[in-house]
């Protein structure tokens, strides 16, 4: 049974500033980014082996794009060779895409239940969580005839949605979509046959 490898992108300069980054293609990694991506392409090299017959999947945005690269060298990995899916993207925000959490919060109230860190609100413009799981869901149909195992670039929101999906996880009630809890950034999983296992705790939020 092929594995699923699902990494979330290193901390960027809108994770360290407390702004809303989204679907936003363009936020880079701060040098702390650097290094948790660093940790991820060590901790898969040690788990792998070097140049493994891994298919490498992301999505759009520089800042999953700029792990990747960093994780392929570690594997010797041709990260050019990766496929770009925008369904692998974040969780729309819409207008509120590059505010500050502060801010926001300040006018509107509070966006996320710090228990759970699942938005309460959904942005204006923006998507809810069955929008992100209906978009992941036909990546995973599409793609299920595909053979060998994969690792994915992806978001702190949008790969709870994914990993939910593909360990079977309950509807959670409070955003009507099988979300998993929530893992550190620079953090990889993996999962097999419905089953997840974690192969690396990152250092970030």
């Amino acid at each position: 049974m092929a594995r699923i490898f699902i990494a979330r992108h290193g901390e960027t300069v809108f994770n360290a500033a407390g702004r809303i980054q989204g679907d936003d293609g363009h936020t880079p990694l701060t040098r702390a980014g650097f290094a948790q991506a660093e940790e991820m392409g060590a901790a898969l090299r040690a788990a792998l082996g070097p140049r493994p017959p891994l298919a490498l999947w992301s999505s759009p945005s520089g800042r999953a794009l700029q792990t990747l690269a960093v994780i392929a060298e570690h594997l010797e990995l041709d990260w050019h060779a990766a496929r770009i899916d925008a369904r692998l993207r974040e969780i729309g925000m819409g207008e509120w895409t590059g505010r500050y959490y502060r801010q926001l919060t300040a006018e509107v109230g509070p966006i996320y239940d710090p228990a759970t860190l699942l938005f309460v609100r959904q942005a204006p413009g923006g998507e809810d969580y069955p929008a992100v799981a209906a978009r992941l869901r036909s990546w995973i149909e599409e793609t299920a005839g595909d053979e060998g195992d994969r690792l994915v670039l992806m978001h702190g929101m949008s790969a709870r949605v994914l990993r939910g999906l593909l360990t079977g996880a309950a509807v959670r009630p409070e955003c009507a979509a099988p979300v998993a809890d929530s893992l550190p950034q620079g953090s990889i999983v993996a999962v097999e046959a419905g089953r997840e296992a974690i192969v690396h705790v990152g250092t970030g939020a």
